[in-house]
């Protein structure tokens, strides 16, 4: 082989997917340090992405699974919002093409903002579709945190229009609708369906509760998302709640009626 420049070689190895390829075992010969950073570098890489590609395997073996049972739309379910003490409680229902792949997709608490906002958009754009369910803070003090997360999580099932749900992966809720259902402990991060439906649900709270700042600056909704943290109680404190928007039925919230 030609002695290339290092410059040359980094190019090279982009394209370089497997440790027997000719060409990664003539570089190894190659006395330069530099040459020996850039392998270094490339099994790094690869190490994690053959990890992203295991962790797929494993977050697929339910839809696996129930394809071969014969079923036909499979649809993840979760919520997100249950311990604010204010805003909604958000849920989601998604239903993924059967060859669906997005590597690094998990539980939405588990990635970083950037990551979840750039998964919303490929789901979004690939799904075969998505719905969205909400429940206000009213909602939830009249019906009590939990009936609400379910509510939700029937209204996002409501909203799916372009395929009619044969399957439902639900992250640990029973569901009172009559169609065949597992509930997964942990769901978000064992079933990929799952997951999707945390991430449409985080980013579709989350940009709420970041709007809602707007609105109020002075809780900081946007630092927090509605949870209990030492500024919310401090805003609570010195602005009393906000009619609409705090869930007058949780403890912190109650002090302050």
């Amino acid at each position: 082989m030609a002695r290339k420049t290092i410059a040359e070689i980094k190019e090279l190895l982009v394209d370089i997917e497997n440790e027997g390829h000719p060409l990664l075992k003539e570089l190894r010969r190659d006395e330069r340090s530099g040459v020996q950073k850039l392998i270094k570098r490339w099994e790094k890489q690869r190490a994690f992405h053959d990890a992203l590609e295991q962790q797929h395997v494993e977050m697929t073996i339910f839809e696996r699974e129930i394809y071969q049972q014969g079923f036909k739309a499979i649809a993840g379910i979760d919520e997100v919002g249950r311990g604010p003490l204010a805003g909604p409680v958000v849920a989601a229902c998604v239903i993924l093409p059967r060859d669906f792949k997005l590597l690094g997709l998990t539980d939405s608490k588990k990635l970083s903002k950037t990551a979840r906002e750039s998964f919303y958009d490929v789901i979004l754009k690939e799904a075969v579709d998505v719905g969205i369910g909400i429940t206000t803070a009213r909602e939830i003090d009249d019906m009590n945190i939990y009936q609400a997360s379910k509510e939700a999580m029937i209204r996002a099932i409501q909203q799916i229009e372009k395929a009619e749900i044969d399957y439902l992966l639900v992250d640990a809720m029973e569901l009172p609708i009559k169609i065949a259902a597992k509930n997964l402990i942990k769901g978000d991060a064992r079933s990929l369906t799952i997951a999707a439906s945390s991430v449409i649900a985080k980013v579709t709270r989350d940009r709420y509760m970041e709007n809602l700042h707007n609105k109020y600056p002075q809780y900081a909704f946007n630092k927090h998302m509605g949870y209990g943290t030492n500024d919310h109680l401090e805003a609570l404190q010195a602005y009393g709640i906000i009619e609409e928007v705090h869930r007058k039925s949780f403890a912190p919230v109650k002090k302050h009626l």
